[in-house]
């Protein structure tokens, strides 16, 4: 039998922190998603002045992460290579701002933030992830 690390509330609690911590700190309005290793949510915080539609996105990228076990920056660039199978896939957003979360190297879900610049978005949910 298998066995591997699961995200608990606690450290949701964190990685939401930490990224809330960067995206104050540098003044920008996101919303910040975390999923478990299935894409499913286990939170989202949207922050005064951020667009509603920027719930939305935070949450596919966090679930593009969480599902590909890649950052969604990866998609993003093959997409801008000529690469298009992304650009219809219905389970991934090939948009910057999506971070896999990862213990002790297994994926236990993943952090999507949008609402400001693509590599914006990704340093905070870097942040994030980090807090892991």
């Amino acid at each position: 039998m298998h066995s591997k690390p699961v995200i608990g509330q606690a450290e949701v609690a964190r990685v939401l922190s930490a990224a809330r911590q960067q995206a104050l700190a540098q003044q920008w309005s996101v919303t910040i998603a975390v999923v478990d290793d299935g894409g499913h949510p286990l939170a989202l915080e949207r922050l005064d002045g951020c667009a509603p539609a920027s719930a939305y996105i935070a949450m596919e990228k966090a679930r593009s992460a969480a599902l590909g076990r890649r950052e969604t920056r990866d998609y993003e660039e093959m997409v801008n290579a000529g690469r298009t199978a992304f650009v219809t896939a219905p389970l991934l957003t090939s948009l910057e701002g999506g971070v896999p979360l990862r213990v002790e190297g297994q994926v236990v879900g993943a952090i999507g933030v949008s609402g400001v610049k693509p590599g914006q978005d990704a340093q905070v949910a870097m942040a994030g992830a980090a807090a892991l």
